[in-house]
């Protein structure tokens, strides 16, 4: 065959560049910062609590007299609404305010390391065919050995 199925780098492939190695750091870092952000719980509670808050609003502000004399002449859609809705902007504001600081590389170093995969790390203790204590092939907790 010819040599264009080789490629590019020969034999240092191997050893990684170093200001690839930096930029890609500086990717996932900035990566996981956006991804931090974009799941923070706040946004989520938040932006719930503005859209069934701003539905109860509208609901709220057409109910007929018949509904309002049902609720003991309290606009209770209304109230609610305008209750779900102010929570709900405290949420964002709050989200907005004091946002989630992205991990520190250390931090993220550190979680790599403690954690490469959880492949294994159940059942590491005794020996190949204990169970932990949770019952398999050599328990015997009764004398019946059930």
């Amino acid at each position: 065959m010819s040599d264009t199925n080789e490629r590019p780098g020969g034999p240092d492939r191997g050893k990684p560049d170093t200001e690839e190695l930096a930029h890609q750091i500086e990717e996932l870092e900035r990566k996981s910062a956006t991804a931090s952000r974009l799941f923070d719980v706040r946004r989520l509670i938040g932006g719930l609590f503005v859209v069934y808050g701003v539905i109860l609003v509208i609901v709220g502000a057409f109910d007929s007299d018949a509904e309002i004399a049902k609720a003991e002449d309290v606009r209770i859609n209304l109230w609610t609404g305008l209750g779900m809705l102010a929570l709900g902007l405290f949420f964002v504001a709050w989200q907005f305010l004091r946002p989630v600081p992205p991990p520190s590389a250390e931090e993220l170093a550190e979680a790599m390391e403690d954690n490469p995969g959880n492949a294994g790390s159940q059942g590491s203790a005794g020996s190949p065919g204990d169970q932990g204590g949770r019952g398999g092939p050599g328990r015997q907790d009764r004398p019946d050995g059930h």
